[in-house]
């Protein structure tokens, strides 16, 4: 069975080719192709959707931040209408918040943010609804990437 891919906001600030905070594009993409020809499901999490969106309006001049706002717009709708490789996940819901808010100080603590805490819980969702499937966090910060859990037999 293909592996259950979550990508964080590193990977979509490459994908997206955002101006200053991507270093790594073509890398990145061919990664990206990699994990799609091996048929990868490759999830969005609204985090992810978040944050990327503040990076962009956050950097660049604004040619070049309508230029990249565009881009996010254009894959985050195919996503949403499933004509993408990326499936949205993680429409907040009251409960799920609930859970989050309980758990922040102890993440907030160790350094971590709010919008990593969700991916994290949507990774641990993810595990148990796909126990005999591989199950990661694809990310360039090395504490999310350290959630990758290999299929359960």
């Amino acid at each position: 069975m293909t592996a259950v891919c979550l990508l964080d906001t590193s990977i979509f600030l490459e994908i997206l080719n955002v101006p200053v905070k991507a270093q790594q594009h073509t890398k990145i993409l061919e990664e990206l192709a990699k994990r799609i020809q091996l048929k990868e499901s490759l999830f969005l999490p609204m985090a992810t959707i978040l944050e990327t969106g503040n990076h962009i309006g956050q950097n660049g001049d604004g040619g070049a931040r309508r230029a990249c706002a565009e881009r996010f717009v254009t894959q985050v709708s195919k996503a949403l209408e499933g004509g993408s490789p990326f499936k949205p996940i993680s429409f907040l819901k009251a409960e799920e918040m609930v859970v989050w808010l309980r758990d922040f100080p102890d993440h907030a603590t160790g350094g971590s943010g709010l919008g990593d805490l969700s991916i994290i819980h949507d990774w641990n969702r993810l595990c148990l609804q796909n126990r005999g499937r591989r199950v990661y966090i694809w990310s360039l910060d090395k504490h999310l990437a350290s959630y990758d859990r290999p299929p359960e037999i």
